[in-house]
């Protein structure tokens, strides 16, 4: 089985010391490689994607309306990527509309990476040391440094297993929000496994928080509870003549893939 980045409850408590053997600015540039090379791997695997959004009845604490849909994100002939819609069932959301906008934060902000080439858009700061569940990770807050309604950012903060280097679970939110046009983001928490001998891939996103639309000459103001999950499972490596290098050694014949666990993280 993956080891897997444990749910919030798992958290020890934080140790504000400094690391040693490494600055946090040192720290911060490595986890970048790390993350540039996790998105040229990522790009070398199949997997499924698997999406829920309900609104929640704050009344009796059930959805009163859903969108589903699950997407195998593959390959086509050619080794070009492709995605095939498996399984999408009538979208029954009411008093929430969906759009691309929605669409595109499941698909690029929510499995954040912070690459070499991502850092220079925001400040992250160096919070301390602390236990996931049994792994020793170092605590990062991340803002970005120039966010508008056409690039938007992940906020908040970040864990990073101290001997990989790689993000092992995220919290926060998509930022800014767009008022006028009924956009918003709700905090999330993202999980993440470790599916062969290097990579630390997402398989686990939940978020649960209130929209809050401004009175209109439409309407009145209005507070919606959703509560949305994201999973991402059966990670396989296509073949393809990528290689994978670590620590300088060639150990993609020892990158084996296995299917992932389908449920999320005990909470």
């Amino acid at each position: 089985m993956a080891t897997t980045a444990g749910a919030q409850s798992g958290l020890g408590k934080l140790d504000t010391s400094q690391p040693t053997g490494m600055t946090p600015e040192q720290i911060i540039a490595e986890m970048g490689k790390k993350e540039s090379q996790f998105v040229k791997a990522r790009d070398n695997y199949t997997f499924r994607q698997s999406v829920v959004m309900q609104s929640i009845n704050d009344d009796n604490g059930k959805p009163d309306g859903e969108y589903r849909q699950v997407t195998d994100i593959g390959f086509d002939k050619d080794g070009k990527r492709n995605e095939t819609v498996v399984f999408a069932p009538q979208n029954t959301l009411e008093r929430v509309i969906l759009d691309a906008y929605d669409l595109e934060d499941v698909a690029k902000r929510i499995p954040l990476v912070l690459t070499t080439e991502d850092l220079p858009n925001y400040d992250v700061k160096y919070v301390g040391k602390q236990k996931v569940d049994e792994l020793d990770t170092y605590v990062f807050d991340a803002s970005p440094t120039n966010a508008d309604f056409k690039h938007r950012y992940f906020e908040g903060r970040v864990w990073v297993d101290q001997k990989d280097l790689e993000i092992v679970m995220i919290n926060g939110k998509n930022v800014p929000d767009d008022i006028k046009h009924g956009h918003f983001s709700i905090p999330f928490t993202t999980y993440y496994e470790q599916v062969d001998t290097v990579n630390w891939f997402p398989t686990y996103t939940r978020a649960d928080g209130t929209v809050h639309f401004a009175a209109s000459k439409d309407g009145p103001a209005n507070d919606i509870h959703m509560r949305n999950t994201v999973k991402y499972t059966d990670y396989r490596r296509y073949r393809s003549s990528a290689r994978i290098i670590y620590n300088g050694q060639d150990i993609t014949n020892e990158s084996k893939p296995e299917k992932q666990q389908s449920e999320p993280p005990k909470q």
